[in-house]
């Protein structure tokens, strides 16, 4: 059968994705092509906030217009969370919505030059606004020596980058006993099977309270990972933070951002942030403003909270911000981001970097990232694809 998959929200959606396409690839089926019809339509979704489940719906109907006589299969987080909801919807003929306990190896790679690879999934924090671990499971991964033996696949055919995602990436270790900086080591000591080790990684989000000096040092002085952090904050105040039952406060992911400045100046940071909470009074979104300004960050990753079933929040007396007012937040920290990345790119004008092309090619110009993320573009050469270069940014 032709095969399309269709896929939502975050990178270790894309990586699972991607290996569920193989199976059934060595099965015997096709994958569909572009504008073609497919015999089977699988959409593998997020619920991370009401937009995600939004944007599903919005799926589902799109590709049931695009593949009228396709069988629609519904899996990932929102499935999970919602199959009544999902199996309602016209279009849907099948729910996927078994939870796992193990953990399942995947990678994907968005072209040939990045691969995000599976290292952990699920969570145990159980923050107060979130259904995650509802929809995720139990914190788990595999050993190891399975991830490098992934990775070492992935540089065997092709990647140049590699990406280690999960739902909490810096919790790995938790059901092998291993430590995340061990498995950062095994990484940086990988070789593809001609002996060559033109590769860098990337980490994905990681958590202040996991993310340890000792790590950070590691990095520093590793050959292959990247300056590139991706912290977590989600609010400026302390006070609301312990409301969400974060494992950190603004003094420890202060202390994380400037070991990070001191042993890796040029390094890219991005931090998440959410607006809108519940609890989060005038007083306490005015203290989060004046903390997020005094970061030394590159970027914030901006969301909006949104009431999800089942979660501790909505059983606690606490102040509603209203709709409209979650939605100025959002503005007000989306131009502070703003702000630094235009800061930030500055700064790094004239400096020497490293730019790994990649393959897609718009107006006539390609486009690449230099180590620290910043990205940068030249002419369209179909002969660099996938190779480093040097220059001055």
């Amino acid at each position: 059968m032709k095969i399309k998959i269709v896929t939502l929200g975050c990178k270790l959606n894309f990586a699972e994705s991607s290996a569920l396409m193989n199976t059934l690839l060595a099965r015997g089926h096709t994958r569909a092509k572009q504008g073609e019809e497919a015999d089977i339509v699988i959409v593998n979704t997020c619920t991370v906030t009401d937009t995600a489940d939004h944007k599903d719906r919005q799926a589902i109907h799109r590709v049931k217009r695009e593949n009228p006589n396709a069988k629609v299969i519904v899996t990932g987080c929102y499935a999970k969370l919602k199959p009544e909801e999902i199996a309602a919807m016209a279009e849907v003929d099948h729910v996927v919505a078994k939870p796992d306990k193990e953990f399942r190896h995947a990678y994907s790679k968005d072209d040939r030059t990045r691969c995000f690879l599976k290292v952990q999934d699920g969570c145990n924090y159980f923050c107060t606004y979130c259904t995650i671990p509802m929809a995720r499971g139990r914190s788990r991964n595999p050993a190891i020596s399975e991830v490098v033996a992934e990775a070492e696949k992935a540089l065997n055919e092709g990647a140049k980058e590699i990406v280690l995602t999960g739902v909490n990436t810096g919790d790995f270790g938790r059901s092998t006993g291993e430590k995340f900086i061990d498995l950062l080591k095994a990484l940086d000591m990988l070789r593809r099977s001609d002996g060559t080790e033109d590769y860098r990684i990337r980490i994905s989000s990681c958590e202040p309270n996991l993310l340890t000096d000792e790590t950070i040092d590691f990095i520093a002085g590793s050959r292959h990972f990247a300056p590139h952090f991706h912290i977590p904050l989600q609010s400026g105040s302390d006070e609301v933070l312990r409301i969400m039952h974060r494992h950190y406060d603004t003094q420890l992911f202060s202390e994380r951002i400037a070991h990070i400045r001191q042993v890796l100046p040029e390094a890219f940071i991005g931090v998440d942030c959410m607006v809108g909470v519940r609890g989060e009074t005038e007083e306490r979104w005015e203290e989060y403003v004046r903390y997020v300004k005094s970061l030394q960050v590159s970027r914030l990753h901006v969301f909006t909270y949104s009431e999800r079933a089942n979660t501790k929040m909505l059983e606690m007396d606490l102040y509603v911000v209203p709709q409209k007012e979650r939605e100025r937040r959002s503005k007000v920290l989306h131009r502070i981001s703003d702000e630094k990345l235009a800061a930030f790119y500055a700064e790094n004008k004239g400096r020497k970097a490293t730019v790994l092309w990649e393959s897609k090619q718009d107006k006539g110009l390609m486009y690449g990232f230099t180590e620290n993320y910043i990205k940068t573009s030249r002419p369209y050469d179909r002969q660099r694809v996938n190779t480093f270069e040097q220059t001055v940014l």
